[in-house]
């Protein structure tokens, strides 16, 4: 199952002022921000209903880089989806970990695939 979707687009504040309108709209409204000192690179915002699935990020040029996360039911399956993205070929995008600036057990892996988009396994369970 899809667990999340992100893109980058080239004016953070101005996305903001049309995700926040058009998306209230249909009951999708802004959950959570990431810093960038957290990211590395732009603040990061997370839309959703209950929870965020749809994040946006700034790039001075986007890309048209996608990043989709797959949810799954056990870290030792993000740890075999990790390992199997590297033997097919996939370029590591951040090891198999908890990432507690989204949530306390957010446990996930990132791979690029052939094309640079960031694919993800995560699993919020905890331990």
């Amino acid at each position: 199952m899809l667990d999340h979707i992100g893109l980058t687009v080239s004016d953070l504040s101005a996305a903001r002022a049309f995700y926040d309108k058009a998306l209230a709209a249909i009951g999708v409204k802004l959950l959570h921000t990431v810093g960038a000192e957290l990211t590395g690179g732009s603040e990061v915002l997370g839309y959703g209903d209950q929870r965020p699935f749809f994040w946006i990020s700034e790039a001075p040029e986007p890309t048209g880089q996608l990043h989709v996360a797959f949810t799954v039911q056990s870290r030792a399956l993000v740890d075999a989806f990790h390992a199997a993205g590297l033997a097919a070929g996939g370029k590591d995008n951040g090891g198999p970990g908890i990432r507690p600036h989204y949530h306390p057990t957010y446990y996930g892996a990132f791979v690029l695939d052939p094309d640079g988009h960031n694919i993800e396994a995560v699993c919020h369970a905890p331990g």
